[in-house]
């Protein structure tokens, strides 16, 4: 008789398990299928006929669209995701990854997936997923892909300092409140073509050398900079940001931090220059933002 830790038992305690967690037929595969794209598929078939999740009555969901690089993703012990996602050039808004160890193929791992993850499968925070297969070890990653880069939405990045521009006039509209400090509706800004040279530079700048400050590694600070564009001015202020992918973004960004947002609500101020820079070295991209505002002598 087989001893407790043999691989005869070990198989048959599976197969058990395999046929109590038995899933509705509507999303089985053929008997001959078990490469781990075909656990991609088989999430997919969950998500349109889930049945049940955690003992209630669940809606389908809308399929995920399989991405080929989330099944290059290898999340060991100790690995961030993130990280795994950039290694593979896949830039995410949102990850998740979940796995089980033990069946031999892709239903048995599905059947598992389901009972332990339902939540997470049926999630409408993702829309994209990928799947591989260590041994006897099954990941699912689920992923909704982050909005593109500012240089394919705006590749002349004038047009995303013009839209940052159309925000923050938006903004100076109205009287609000930045922190404790009271600000009645501003006049709007001028576009000057000198402060938004100013803060390509410094967006640029930060970009290349990944540093995230007014200080730049140079030493100057905003007022250099504006002089060095070319900008001779009675007032200079900045704002700089990192990380957000759209101009309203990061303008919704400063306008929740009340050092920011009295920048934009400054009536000093009467002309205003914006830029972008993105990391180079790295698929996924880190943006940079910089607005300078100022007033002429």
């Amino acid at each position: 008789m087989p001893g407790p830790q043999s691989p005869a038992l070990r198989r048959a305690l599976l197969t058990v398990a395999a046929t109590l967690l038995a899933l509705p037929a509507a999303y089985a595969l053929p008997a001959q299928a078990g490469s781990s794209d075909s656990l991609a598929t088989l999430v997919n078939a969950y998500r349109a006929n889930p049945g049940a999740c955690d003992g209630l009555p669940a809606a389908a969901a809308t399929a995920l669209d399989p991405q080929p690089a989330l099944a290059q993703v290898r999340i060991g012990a100790g690995t961030f995701i993130e990280s795994a996602l950039e290694r593979a050039g896949y830039a995410a808004a949102q990850a998740q990854a979940v796995y089980v160890t033990g069946p031999e193929d892709a239903q048995a791992a599905m059947n598992v997936l389901a009972q332990k993850y339902c939540k997470v499968l049926l999630s409408d925070r993702f829309s994209a997923v990928g799947s591989y297969r260590e041994g006897t070890t099954w990941t699912v990653v689920l992923a909704r892909p982050a909005p593109p880069l500012p240089s394919a939405t705006y590749p002349d990045w004038r047009e995303a300092g013009r839209a940052i521009l159309d925000e923050v006039n938006a903004a100076r509209a109205s009287a609000r409140s930045c922190g404790k400090q009271a600000f009645p509706a501003a006049p709007p800004l001028s576009w000057n073509s000198a402060l938004g040279d100013a803060a390509l530079a410094h967006s640029r700048d930060m970009a290349t050398r990944r540093y995230f400050s007014h200080r730049a590694k140079d030493g100057s600070q905003a007022t250099d900079r504006a002089l060095r564009a070319g900008y001779s001015w009675r007032r200079v202020g900045e704002n700089i940001a990192f990380g957000q992918r759209s101009p309203r973004e990061a303008v919704e960004g400063w306008l929740e931090s009340p050092g920011h947002c009295a920048n934009i609500m400054n009536r000093d101020f009467t002309e205003m220059g914006a830029a972008y820079g993105v990391t180079p070295e790295r698929q996924t991209g880190v943006i940079y933002w910089t607005q300078v505002f100022g007033a002429p002598r």
